[in-house]
C-alpha cells in the first residue's frame, strides 16, 4: 500500500513545526504568519479577548463582576496586583466567611464504662461476702447456744419444762440417772403404785412430803466445768411443789421449781407427771447433786428422773 493524502489533518493531528520537514512542505505546510498553524486551512485556537462570554459568577461577600471579555478587570503583570483589586475585607461584604469553627471541646472525659463496672462487680463481691460471713456467724452462734445452758431463771422461767411423755434430746450425752439407783434420806422410800414413771420398773421415789426427806446423785464423767441445767422428772397432784438443790454442798442460788405446769387436775398423780429444770455449775469429774425438802418447801411431789444437760 501506498500512503494517500487524506486531506488536513484535524487540528489535534497538525504538526506546528511541519514545514520543516520534507513531507511536512509536500502537503504544503508553511512557516506561520498569523499565530495558526503552518497547514493550509489549519484551525487557529486563538481567540480575540471578549470573543467568548461566560455565565456571571457571584462570590459570597462580593459584588456581582463582569463576566470575562466584558469589562472585567484586567489582571496586572505577573506578581503585581491588578489596580481594581480590592481585598475582600475592604469590601462592604467583608471577607467571605468560611466554614464556622467547631465549637470547643470540653477538657473533662465521657464516662468511664469499664470503671464503673468494675466497682459494680467489687460491690457485688462485698456483699455476697458480706451475707457468707453472717450466715457462718449465725450458723457458729446457734451452734454454741445449743451447748450453752441458760443462766439462773426464776421461777416463772421453769415453765420450760419437757411435756410428760417427752425425753431430753442430750440424754444419750450426759449423765442420766432413774429413781432406783438415788441414795434416799430423812423418810424418802421407793415406790410404784403411781402409774406413768419411766424410770426402770416404773419405780419412783415417795415420801418426799416431808420436811428431811432427800434425794443424792453422785454424776460422774463430766467432761468439762461449766453451767448445765438438772433436768428432773416429777408428779404432782395438781398442785405447785418445790425443793432445795444442794450442788456439791453448796445450796444452789435458786431452788427447784416443781410446778403445775401442764395444768393437771388436782388430787391426780397420775396425770401429774412432767419436767422441771434449774441452773447448776459443775465440776469436771464427779459432782454430788441433792433435792431435799426443807422447812418453807412444798414437797408434796414424786420423783421419778433425773439428768443434766
Amino acid at each position: 500500500m501506498t500512503p494517500g493524502d487524506n486531506g488536513a489533518s484535524p487540528p489535534e493531528d497538525d504538526d506546528p513545526f511541519g514545514y520543516l520537514y520534507a513531507d511536512g512542505q509536500a502537503r504544503g505546510a508553511q512557516p506561520p504568519s498569523g499565530g495558526g498553524y503552518g497547514y493550509p486551512n489549519s484551525v487557529s485556537r486563538v481567540r480575540a479577548v471578549g470573543e467568548r462570554t461566560y455565565g456571571q459568577q457571584v462570590s459570597y461577600g462580593q459584588p456581582p463582576q463582569a463576566a470575562y471579555g466584558q469589562g472585567a478587570p484586567q489582571q496586572g503583570p505577573h506578581g503585581q496586583p491588578s489596580a481594581h483589586y480590592q481585598a475582600p475585607e475592604t469590601l462592604p461584604g467583608g471577607a467571605p466567611a468560611g466554614r464556622p469553627p467547631a465549637p470547643p471541646t470540653s477538657g473533662r472525659r465521657g464516662p468511664n464504662t469499664k470503671g464503673l463496672l468494675i466497682g459494680a462487680v467489687a460491690v457485688v463481691a462485698a456483699v455476697v461476702i458480706g451475707i457468707g460471713i453472717a450466715m457462718i456467724n449465725g450458723h457458729t452462734d446457734d451452734d454454741k447456744s445449743g451447748d450453752r445452758t441458760g443462766t439462773s431463771p426464776s421461777q416463772s422461767q421453769s415453765s420450760e419444762p419437757s411435756p410428760s411423755g417427752s425425753s431430753p434430746a442430750t440424754s444419750s450425752e450426759l449423765p442420766k440417772s432413774d429413781a432406783s439407783a438415788l441414795q434416799l434420806a430423812g423418810g424418802a422410800t421407793k415406790a410404784s403404785d403411781v402409774k406413768g414413771a419411766k424410770a426402770d420398773g416404773g419405780v419412783y421415789v415417795a415420801g418426799f412430803n416431808s420436811v428431811g426427806a432427800s434425794v443424792t446423785w453422785t454424776v460422774n464423767d463430766i467432761q468439762k466445768a461449766g453451767s448445765y441445767r438438772l433436768y428432773v422428772r416429777y408428779g404432782i397432784p395438781g398442785e405447785d411443789a418445790d425443793a432445795t438443790l444442794t450442788v456439791n454442798g453448796k445450796p444452789n442460788p435458786q431452788p427447784l421449781g416443781m410446778k403445775n405446769f401442764i395444768g393437771s387436775p388436782k388430787g391426780d398423780f397420775e396425770k401429774g407427771w412432767q419436767s422441771t429444770w434449774a441452773p447448776v455449775t459443775l465440776t469436771k469429774g464427779t459432782n454430788t447433786l441433792t433435792i431435799a425438802c426443807v422447812q418453807g418447801n412444798q414437797c408434796n411431789a414424786l420423783i421419778d428422773q433425773l439428768w443434766v444437760q
